[in-house]
This record gives C-alpha cells, structure tokens and sequence, in this order.
C-alpha cells in the first residue's frame, strides 16, 4: 500500500495543482487516450481542480467503445450460429448492435456466456467438445496476447472446437489518425498506462518523430495523472515537445517483449475500421495463415453488411474529442446506463458512462 499512498497524497496534489495553475497562460487541450485514465479522472475530481483553460479530453481509449457497428454485429451474428456458444467478457454484452445485442440473444436462448479470461472459454470448450466455443477478442494490446496464448494453448492441446473473432485494435495507428483529422486540435496525448506496459515507450517513437506533439505515459492514480498534465503544459508553453515515460514503475522502453511476441506469433497488423474515425491502415490484428483454423470469421463468414451507428448517437464525435457526452442529443434522455443507445454509456470505461456516474 506504500507505494499506492504515496500517489495518492492529497498535500503532494495541491503543490501540483498549484504549479499547474502558475504557469497557465493559454488555452490548452490534452487528451487522454485510456479509458481508464477517464475513469480515474472523474473519479478524483481532477477535471474540476485544473485551470479553466486547461482541458482534458476523453479520447478513443475504450475498447468496447471503438468497436466498430458493424463489428457489434457480426458478434451478434455469429451468436446466431447453430451449435454454438459464445464467450465473452462483460462489457460487450450491453452494447447494442442495429437490430439486437448479445444480451437480447441471451434472453432469446443463445448460449451466451461471460468469462472472467480466454482459459475460462478454453476450458468450456473442453467440456463441450460436441459445441464450437467462439470467443469474441475485442481489445487493445493489453489483452490481445492473453487470447493469443489461449490459441496457443488451445493448438498445443489440440482442442479443435475454439475459435476466436478477432476484433483487435493498435493503439500507435489510432493516434495518427487522431492528427490527420479535420479540425481536429489536440496540443498533447496522455498515452495509455496499460498498453504501454506491454508495447513499451518505444512503440510511440515513429509517431512521435513525424508529429512533434508532447506525449507523456503515465499511471492512473491522481499524482500521477497530475504530474503528466504539468509536464505536458510545460512542454506546450516552452514549445519543447517530448515523448516523455512517468510511469517507469511499469512502463519500460521496450515493454513486454515476450507479450509482444506471443501476439505477433498468431496475429499480424491489418486495416480495421474504428467508430468515429473510419478505417485506419494497418491498425487492427487478423490471423496469420498458419492459426487460421482458430478464425471465427473465416471458419462461420457470417453474411453481415455495413451498418451505420445509432440514429442520434454520439459516440463517434465523443471519442474523438469533437464533442463531450451532454453535447449529444440522446444523453440522460434516451441513452442512460439503464437503456444505453451507444457503447460509450455501456462500457465500464465509457466517457458517456464516467460522466453520468461523476460528472452532474
């Protein structure tokens, strides 16, 4: 707990609070690209502290969140197939695709299920040798090796009746695409805590290089996010951008190389589509030739066509800093935690669901 405390000290706060507030003399706009670091700014009243003229903004760091609608159905889709059961974690369930959801197919007498870990579905499909077990791999680096070495696991054990949907996003392609965007003003990036635990500070390098934009990883306690919000307005007013690591507890420059490996071994870089921004090159992660027989999608080719998100819904202008959740239509009207219309009021790490619970 000592070194929980320690980033957690309400005195040590304040004096960045203050030194912030001292060198703010400009309008500035910071994004933060985790979904948990949304979460822990709201939940630590950080938002509220900060100059009026420095803002924080949510940006495409929930997983659920960017998945495509068209990604949504397609598990919804393939929940449909006969024989089939359906592993999933929590968060997906909700969120509603154009005509249903997992969790309405639940109700209707799908074999959906919620597990904890890509071992939990590996071990149903043990015990249903006669069903197809398919695991929806929706994620960001952090998780996209776990279910890589469930593959793995599953090839070497010759269970033959686990497949995964791949649905995997990069995170290093998604902040390019956040640059290249019409409009789009963002003056620094707070860079992801856990995907940067596995891809390394190393992985930003290329961006960095072409952009020249402050960039700063960093943890998820308040100091922490404090301390990377003073840096970053320093680098802004001095015009002296770095790519800058203040989370080493964690973060190495290389990362976690074995991770990596184990993701690259089953997976390779391909073009996906995220909600909000379209379709990025080179930033989502599709079987390799020789796992093929794990691919969900090649194995069932669910027919589903292009879908367009919810009438009314904001999410795509949300996650990419365009707008904040009580400037979209449906909020705390039609879309509530309850009845959400889009995955940002559904997820855990939702800016949609981290306002309604925080912000009024």
């Amino acid at each position: 707990m000592k070194y929980i405390q320690e980033y957690r000290d309400s005195r040590l706060s304040r004096k960045i609070i203050e030194q912030i507030a001292a060198i703010s003399h400009r309008d500035i706009r910071i994004m933060e690209v985790c979904g948990t670091h949304t979460v822990s700014i709201f939940r630590n009243g950080i938002r509220t502290v900060l100059p009026a003229n420095v803002s924080l903004i949510s940006g495409p760091g929930c997983p659920v969140c960017v998945t495509d609608q068209k990604e949504i159905d397609t598990a919804i889709a393939l929940a449909a197939q006969e024989n089939a059961i359906i592993a999933t974690f929590g968060d997906l369930i909700r969120v509603p695709g154009t005509f249903s959801s997992l969790q309405k197919e639940q109700a209707d007498g799908r074999d959906i299920r919620i597990v904890y870990s890509t071992f939990d579905a590996i071990n149903i499909a043990r015990q249903n040798p006669d069903k197809d077990v398919i695991f929806l791999g929706i994620g960001f680096e952090t998780t996209a090796p776990t279910i890589a070495a469930s593959v793995l696991a599953a090839k070497k054990a010759g269970v033959s009746n686990y497949f995964v949907y791949s649905a995997h996003k990069l995170m290093p392609p998604a902040l390019e695409a956040l640059m290249n965007r019409e409009l789009s003003r963002i003056d620094g990036f707070l860079l992801p805590g856990h995907v940067s635990v596995i891809i390394g500070t190393k992985a930003y390098g290329k961006f960095f290089d072409k952009y020249r934009i402050p960039c700063v990883i960093t943890g998820f306690e308040p100091v922490d996010i404090l301390q990377a919000v003073l840096n970053l307005t320093e680098m802004i007013n001095a015009g002296s951008p770095r790519l800058e690591n203040d989370y080493p507890r964690a973060v190495t420059e290389a990362g976690n190389t074995e991770a990596t490996k184990i993701m690259y071994s089953v997976f390779e870089p391909c073009d996906t589509a995220w909600r909000g921004i379209g379709t990025i090159a080179g930033s989502g992660l599709q079987f390799r030739p020789e796992y093929a027989g794990f691919d969900a999608k090649a194995h069932f080719d669910p027919d589903v066509p292009d879908a367009l998100p919810p009438k009314g819904c904001a999410c795509g202008e949300i996650l990419t800093g365009k707008l904040t959740p009580p400037q979209c239509p449906l909020y705390k009207t039609k879309c509530t935690p309850m009845n959400p219309v889009g995955p940002c009021m559904v997820s855990s790490e939702g800016t949609c669901a981290a306002y309604y619970k925080y912000h009024d």
